[in-house]
């Protein structure tokens, strides 16, 4: 199933379902879930037979993020070993944590917005899961039943404010630079998320492409290694890196500029495609 966030003309969000095969979007208000978190708290994974939903044609409605109010993002850092390399690091022994704010979420198709604040604005591809069960000290062995879907995010990053601190998620977090979906594919759909394609364009310009199975740190050692710190809670995000080609690793630097449109393709999740402005 394709869980997507969408609105009619009036903009209010709304859970559906996406189907590909007759790119109509499903309602799921009608069956009682107000929003996609109720959707991923509920489990439900599939349409109920029989249920009286409502349709709407894909190209009549606008999709947003499919999860608009995830409790928390979490990301990790140099997940990809060239990724760690082209960045000047050292391979990280244990997970390298840092917050997105759920406020820089966008959707498909709206506008990544540089700011005068930055001056090194980068791209990110990378693949995330979505937590459906939480829990507190899941072990690696339990972690995939806790999961509830995959989706894209383009972890955009401002480069001069994330190495003026230690800290990173304030250059992480600006408005704007959380560009998600377009759908959350539940894990049923996906057989296994190790072994997918990973792909960044910009302006049909390859620049990254690698594959899920680079990781250092996979989904089962991430679900253990943040709950034993902190218990998960259904709808939490955790976006697993980026792999090697970003912008801060290229000779000369490779920025983001207005005009350009930065698409990203996983096998499985379809294509997050986003323009980018000036403030």
């Amino acid at each position: 199933m394709k869980l997507v966030t969408f609105s009619e003309s009036d903009g209010r969000g709304r859970p559906g379902v996406l189907l590909d095969e007759s790119n109509m979007v499903i309602d799921l208000t009608t069956a009682g879930y107000a929003d996609a978190l109720a959707v991923i708290e509920s489990g439900i994974t599939a349409l109920k037979d029989g249920e009286a939903y409502r349709a709407y044609p894909l190209d009549g409605i606008k999709l947003h993020a499919p999860l608009v109010n995830p409790p928390r993002i979490f990301c990790i850092g140099l997940n990809y070993r060239d990724h760690a390399v082209e960045s000047g690091m050292e391979i990280p022994k244990f997970p390298v944590v840092f917050f997105k704010l759920v406020p820089s979420i966008v959707g498909p198709g709206e506008a990544i917005a540089l700011t005068s604040i930055t001056k090194e604005p980068d791209y990110e591809a990378e693949f995330a899961f979505v937590m459906g069960k939480g829990g507190y000290r899941i072990s690696a062995g339990d972690a995939m039943s806790h999961v509830y879907g995959y989706t894209i995010i383009n972890d955009v990053s401002a480069r001069d404010i994330q190495f003026s601190t230690s800290q990173w998620s304030l250059s992480k977090s600006l408005p704007t630079f959380c560009p998600m979906g377009p759908a959350i594919v539940t894990a049923d759909e996906i057989s296994d998320p190790h072994v997918l394609d990973v792909k960044l364009s910009i302006d049909g310009e390859t620049l990254q492409h690698s594959n899920t199975k680079e990781l250092i740190f996979k989904i089962p050692e991430l679900i253990e290694y943040i709950s034993s710190i902190t218990p998960m809670l259904p709808g939490d995000i955790v976006s697993t890196g980026t792999p090697f080609g970003v912008g801060l690793g290229r000779n000369p630097k490779r920025w983001l500029k207005p005009g350009e449109t930065v698409t990203i393709a996983i096998e499985g999740l379809g294509e997050l495609v986003n323009p980018v402005i000036g403030a």
